[in-house]
């Protein structure tokens, strides 16, 4: 049964709330305590360049999908819950919009995070992890999205 938008964007709106941006060093990140980006391996996925692409270039790729659960559950899982089915600390991503539309979110988050009277919720990722990881990380969600 497909959730109406009012309870998505609302799910959403929330999640923006929750989330925080990293004031620390790019290969150390705090939210819910402290953490190191584990390095995503993205052997066999094109490289992406220096500028975020605003779509998700990885989007159905079967590669990136493999890479992305792996780096889902090294890096996200522990905040994001595994499957990406949230325990309270962060959202649940399974409710992400797919598509481009969730990519604008997703990619805002990543790479700046987002901090609340002071507290990192979210850490900044994309220099720890590269778009490509990210991006891929993002195609094994929308494997897992529900409406």
């Amino acid at each position: 049964m497909k959730r109406p938008l009012s309870a998505r964007l609302r799910t959403l709106a929330l999640a923006g709330l929750a989330l925080g941006a990293l004031a620390a060093a790019p290969t150390t990140v705090s939210a819910h305590g402290d953490m190191t980006p584990q390095p995503v391996d993205t052997t066999g996925l094109d490289k992406l360049g220096e500028t975020w692409k605003d779509a998700n270039p990885f989007r159905g790729n079967p590669r990136a999908i493999e890479i992305g659960a792996s780096a889902f559950n090294q890096n996200c899982a522990r905040c994001h819950g595994l499957g990406a089915v949230s325990g309270g600390i962060a959202p649940d991503l399974r409710y992400l919009e797919a598509g481009d539309s969730g990519d604008e979110w997703f990619k805002e988050r990543v790479i700046n995070g987002a901090v609340r009277n002071g507290v990192t919720y979210m850490p900044r990722f994309g220099e720890a992890l590269g778009q490509e990881a990210l991006w891929a990380i993002r195609s094994w969600l929308e494997t897992v999205h529900a409406d």
